[in-house]
């Protein structure tokens, strides 16, 4: 197996851009927003034709950050190692959109924002939002920038979701449809985990029943410890196991007692530094948005039905060792797009890696990722 796509260069240094949308935005729960923002980046040039555009939808912890660096701050992008020049989404080719959804903390309007009718911030108050609601914003925002129609939506995990909503929702604006490491709907598993990873947060005495904000506290400890959970659940048994096997940090296991195992260090860290970027009410608000999502509610729970209306070609990836999104979830995809009678191309990705893989560089996914892109291009020219 080569790899071609695995060194590619950097887009370099972006500057997230922000769209105001002034007038009020009914969400599908039937709450109005008066107003609300979008924060994104773009990565290459829009060709005149406008029909090289790609949409990267993120997932439940990322922003609209996805590749390159930002002035004031070494961290690159959470899928740089896919986005840019040479690399599988060719930002030569390609004119790349990333927006960090309402509800979010990352610039977007949502909990941490303040209310324009109280002039205090959302916190509990902000209301629910779905993955409808998401892609029917990022829509308003391409058709603000003047993208008519994307040559593909693409996302991982709950970005999958997100290009699935739009190839149901706006069927005759996405000409691709990748779908990576996602499903159709949650496993009560997941559900299950998500429901932990909630109640740490409730638990938390700094919770403030939501309000933190606005009495100067801040769930650091509900907000790690969920983190922590939902950490364990992206990586594989085989990927902890060779990372940090039973490896001791400190202590004495002779004593048993203040030992401390490389994985707990790491999951510490990894806490931490999670509950000093991103905020507890998005946090609850997403995981609820990832449970109740089901675009087969819709359609009389019939996923052939629900995809039957679709007019773009699917690309749909998944890897051996997710157990939150296994597999199995995404040849229930597959097969109700062939019972659709829709164009579709699948790969299971062998990987070790868990969830995370579809984050991570490996010479057949990124082959398989960066073959599909470059026949776009070949399309998108021709």
């Amino acid at each position: 197996m080569d790899s071609r796509f695995a060194n590619g260069s950097s887009v370099g240094t972006v500057v997230p851009q922000r769209w105001k949308f002034a007038a009020p935005f009914k969400l599908q729960s039937g709450d109005i927003l008066p107003s609300f923002e979008l924060v994104y980046e773009t990565y290459g040039e829009l060709h005149s034709g406008r029909d090289n555009a790609v949409l990267v939808c993120h997932a439940l912890s990322g922003s609209h950050h996805a590749a390159g660096l930002h002035a004031d701050d070494e961290s690159p992008g959470w899928w740089d190692s896919c986005i840019g020049p040479g690399k599988p989404i060719d930002t030569d080719k390609f004119f790349v959109v990333c927006v960090n959804n309402i509800g979010g903390c990352h610039g977007s309007t949502g909990p941490a924002s303040t209310n324009p009718r109280t002039g205090e911030p959302y916190g509990p108050e902000f209301p629910s939002v779905t993955v409808k609601d998401w892609v029917h914003t990022q829509a308003m925002l391409a058709h603000g920038i003047g993208i008519r129609r994307f040559a593909a939506v693409v996302g991982g995990s709950l970005g999958g979701m997100q290009a699935m909503q739009w190839a149901i929702d706006f069927p005759d604006r996405v000409e691709h449809a990748i779908l990576v490491a996602c499903a159709a709907k949650l496993s009560a598993q997941n559900i299950a985990f998500n429901k932990i990873a909630r109640s740490a947060i409730h638990a938390d005495p700094c919770f403030e029943q939501g309000q933190y904000k606005a009495r100067g506290r801040f769930p650091s400890v509900g907000l790690r410890l969920a983190r922590m959970l939902g950490h364990v659940t992206y990586l594989s048994d085989g990927a902890m196991g060779s990372k940090f096997g039973r490896e001791i940090k400190q202590g004495d296991p002779e004593q048993g007692a203040d030992v401390e195992f490389q994985v707990e260090s790491y999951l510490h860290y990894q806490g931490e530094r999670f509950s000093k970027r991103f905020d507890a009410n998005s946090y609850l608000l997403i995981t609820r948005l990832l449970d109740c999502f089901d675009p087969a509610r819709e359609f009389g729970d019939d996923l052939v039905v629900t995809l039957s209306e679709t007019l773009c070609r699917f690309l749909v990836i998944s890897f051996t060792s997710d157990w939150r999104f296994a597999p199995e979830r995404s040849d229930e995809i597959v097969d109700a797009l062939v019972r659709a009678g829709r164009p579709v191309t699948s790969a299971v990705i062998d990987s070790p890696h868990g969830h995370d893989s579809f984050l991570l560089y490996s010479p057949r996914y990124f082959e398989v990722l960066g073959e599909y892109f470059q026949r776009m291009a070949r399309d998108c020219s021709s």
